[in-house]
């Protein structure tokens, strides 16, 4: 049951409806953008969005859909938030932009307060504030690299880390980020290295984290050096390769010879941080102390905003004017995440992400036992997925199935459950609640995420 402490009050009715779909006006949206939006930017669901509160969508045709994607983990307070609304109209009035690097202002120091005070660790820390998750890589990368004198990076098999070309190298999937049919985006950014992932479920034969981690050193050792290696960079949990959760010990045993060798411990919880995973950030779950730490998604209930903190000694190496950039930073997003950050407090958001894993897992795990087609159910908190895989005549196999998870997708949208999927080979739906969703709507988007993996199988 959702604790007293989130029981936030909710504008639109949080109920289901749905009945032409898509409706009128959205198919009318939909020629208009056809003429004048970029074919390369895809859109999931057809409909267009008209309002949104708590855990519904509502469309232009007044259709409400479960949300169950939260914008791809940034809208976990809600869309909006009430005190996020507040604080953007005050700041609005004051004023919008100055641009930090030229005059400076209140809300970037607050920002940056509180992100000392959440992110793991009780060292002394710097901050530095940019608009997207990618921009944050790419500063936290730079940030290693003047840090070390060093230039190579080591990033996983399964990793997402953004777009630009630099995260685009980083990132481990090539379609649809790197390169399709049309062509290649490439060429990439040079001295980037790529080691395994400790994937329990997709692994040969069980092997523990430790030993999970030791092979992928004895890689960075023999084909790299460690003494050419600025930073390790690896998503705590991973989120678009599959919510992958590496087995216990992996990350610490990472850590650990990455301080002992000099090399810079980057955590990326672009997707996995603010109370997403049950915890501020998944780094939190085996006490594992980044040396950088990149965020962005869930900072500021809705509004661009990303972040790199990180050591003193680390960040403070960067000459002035090294780090920036015009709208870092923006005040008005600034005043969003202080009032996202508290919202979270003030809602114990964390334990709620906890029981919503409760929820989840408990309906799930008997829906997997009968259906034949699901791998494996896994994640943290409300960070949560099933991988499909195919089953054959007499038991379930490890073979992707891209295929029923499309199908999953598609019944859940014609029935008002927005989901979304994700994964290297294309078999994992990702359940990413608004983590101030109610227990009822919850329940009600799992009964049709049920029946649309009782449908595929």
């Amino acid at each position: 049951m959702t604790s007293q402490a989130t029981q936030p009050q909710y504008r639109l009715e949080q109920t289901r409806k749905v009945s032409a779909f898509p409706g009128p006006k959205s198919t009318e949206l939909a020629a208009r953008r056809a003429k004048v939006i970029a074919s390369g930017v895809s859109s999931s669901a057809p409909v267009y969005v008209a309002d949104a509160d708590g855990g519904i969508i509502e469309d232009v045709d007044g259709n409400r859909s479960i949300d169950l994607g939260s914008g791809i983990a940034v809208t976990s307070v809600g869309a909006p938030a009430p005190a996020v609304v507040a604080a953007v109209q005050d700041q609005v009035q004051h004023f919008t932009h100055t641009c930090f690097t030229i005059s400076p202002y209140e809300g970037y120091v607050a920002v940056a307060e509180q992100l000392a005070v959440l992110t793991p660790g009780d060292h002394e820390k710097r901050t530095a504030l940019f608009n997207s998750g990618a921009v944050a890589v790419e500063n936290a990368v730079k940030v290693a690299r003047v840090a070390t004198g060093r230039t190579a990076v080591v990033a996983f098999d399964h990793a997402y880390h953004g777009r630009t070309n630099l995260t685009m190298g980083l990132t481990a999937k090539a379609n649809p980020y790197k390169s399709s049919p049309a062509g290649s985006f490439g060429p990439f950014a040079p001295e980037i290295y790529r080691v395994p992932m400790s994937f329990p479920f997709r692994e040969e034969a069980p092997i523990k984290g430790e030993d999970a981690a030791r092979r992928a050193i004895t890689m960075i050792e023999k084909q790299i050096g460690a003494e050419n290696v600025a930073a390790i960079l690896i998503e705590p949990i991973q989120g678009e390769g599959g919510f992958i959760v590496p087995a216990e010990g992996f990350l610490p045993a990472l850590a650990a010879w990455a301080r002992e060798k000099g090399v810079v411990f980057i955590a990326d919880e672009v997707q996995a941080g603010f109370c997403r995973t049950g915890d501020w950030f998944a780094s939190d779950h085996e006490g594992v102390v980044p040396d950088i730490i990149t965020m962005a998604k869930g900072i500021a209930g809705g509004l661009p905003l990303s972040a790199v903190t990180g050591r003193a000694e680390l960040m403070d190496t960067v000459h002035a004017g090294g780090l920036g950039g015009t709208h870092g930073g923006n005040p008005v997003a600034c005043a969003a995440a202080l009032a996202a950050i508290q919202t979270m407090k003030d809602l114990d958001l964390n334990s709620r992400a906890r029981e919503i894993e409760a929820q989840v897992r408990e309906r799930r795990s008997k829906v997997a036992e009968e259906v034949g087609i699901i791998g494996e159910e896994r994640g943290r908190g409300a960070m949560l997925a099933p991988e499909f895989v195919k089953s054959g005549p007499a038991e379930t196999t490890k073979e992707p199935n891209a295929e029923a998870t499309k199908a999953v997708a598609a019944n859940c949208l014609e029935n008002g459950v927005v989901i979304l999927t994700c994964g290297t080979y294309g078999n994992v739906v990702r359940l990413l609640p608004p983590l101030v969703i109610g227990d009822e709507l919850l329940a009600d988007a799992l009964d049709v995420l049920e029946a649309a993996t009782r449908a595929a199988a």
